[in-house]
């Protein structure tokens, strides 16, 4: 008789998160912004190393501000991975700029910076304003930004880095999150560190964070009445919720250590597979978010959905890596530099169950049902 589902990475909450959260009701700051989330402001742009953090109801809504800061508008361009979750093409929609995709680097899943380097000097050939270059730091490993920055800087397009998989990774020491003119952190209920839903713009960039927070209390004048010159949002987070963050930001270390252990095991179990690798393997900055496997299906005999259906059929949750955008139906005809290496990634890749919250018992089901399957094979 299985036990309850295992999920791909649940939240992992418990007395320390109940006891911020019944701080905070007591303390009859039940509504948007208060104290707890000015003190998780602070925390987390010390976590990311930036001088101002905006706490906002989610890391889209933080997307969405930091692109309209930046300028993008009807009639420029936003340079994003094709390989990502769509919130990230999304938010770009929300301006009325036009995304325009790039593929990835196989071995990482992360932009091709060779391949954005020949789509940047093609933009500026065709005259096209480019408002933002959006790296996705996928699976919680790191975009290399010693490439990609320079990239940047030499066409003068600012850079957005959409770290919301990936708080808590580093990239040669610096936080993920610091890279650019501003990052954006997701607290959604499956990432290493959630509020339940929410978000944060992070940045050195005062005016930048400035901007964005008055537009996310929907642009509100600083007047006795409620004026209003331009559109606003309301984007900003609930003092509850920021005070779960903040019960998981002490535990964030610890549950970094969980999964990263975690991951090892997955790449002991994987070594002597044929066809097997796991993506972006050696990346010692990674917070391992979620462990991603890549199945070359003639060298192993089996592909990744052959996996997928075995671990279903034993309640254990998996997912492909995310479908590109430039092959889904919302984005038909946009404009995308394609080598196929995101394409055969979504076809050949399969997250496993990742999160901190698995206790033995569970681990040992996961492990015992791959191994299960390999030696069925």
């Amino acid at each position: 008789m299985l036990n309850h589902r295992v999920y791909l990475s649940a939240p992992d909450v418990g007395p320390v998160e109940e006891a911020y959260v019944v701080e905070a009701l007591r303390s009859g700051w039940v509504a948007p912004l208060g104290p707890q989330v000015d003190a998780f402001e602070r925390e987390i742009a010390t976590r990311a190393g930036t001088a101002h953090a905006v706490a906002l109801s989610s890391g889209t809504a933080a997307l969405h501000l930091a692109l309209q800061t930046l300028g993008a508008r009807p009639g420029t361009v936003v340079v994003v991975p094709t390989l990502t979750f769509v919130a990230t093409a999304n938010a770009v929609m929300y301006t009325g700029a036009e995304p325009v995709f790039v593929d990835c680097d196989p071995a990482t899943g992360n932009v091709d910076v060779g391949l954005l380097a020949q789509l940047l000097r093609h933009l500026r050939v065709s005259r096209k304003r480019v408002a933002a270059v959006v790296p996705v730091d996928m699976f919680g490993s790191c975009v290399d930004y010693g490439e990609l920055l320079p990239v940047c800087a030499a066409a003068s397009v600012p850079v957005l880095e959409d770290a919301a998989e990936a708080l808590g990774a580093t990239y040669r020491g610096r936080p993920a999150g610091s890279f650019g003119r501003a990052g954006v952190l997701s607290f959604n209920g499956n990432k290493i560190l959630t509020t339940s839903g929410g978000g944060m713009l992070v940045t050195d960039d005062a005016l930048l964070a400035e901007r964005a927070r008055y537009l996310s209390t929907q642009a509100r004048q600083p007047l006795p009445h409620y004026e209003h010159t331009e559109v606003g949002y309301n984007y900003r987070l609930s003092n509850l919720l920021a005070a779960l963050g903040r019960a998981q930001l002490v535990r964030l270390d610890g549950m970094l250590t969980r999964r990263r252990a975690l991951r090892e095991r997955y790449a002991k179990l994987f070594a002597a597979v044929p066809g097997v690798r796991l993506l972006g393997d050696g990346d010692p900055g990674a917070n391992c978010w979620l462990t991603t496997i890549v199945v070359d299906p003639d060298a192993a005999g089996w592909c990744a959905q052959d996996l997928a259906g075995h671990l279903a059929a034993l309640d254990i949750e998996s997912r492909p890596i995310w479908k590109p955008m430039h092959l889904q139906p919302v984005f038909a005809g946009t404009h995308a530099v394609l080598t196929g290496a995101a394409q055969r990634l979504f076809e050949t890749g399969l997250a496993l169950p990742s999160g901190s919250s698995l206790g033995d018992a569970q681990i040992g089901r996961v492990f015992g049902a791959i191994g299960q399957f390999l030696d069925e094979r």
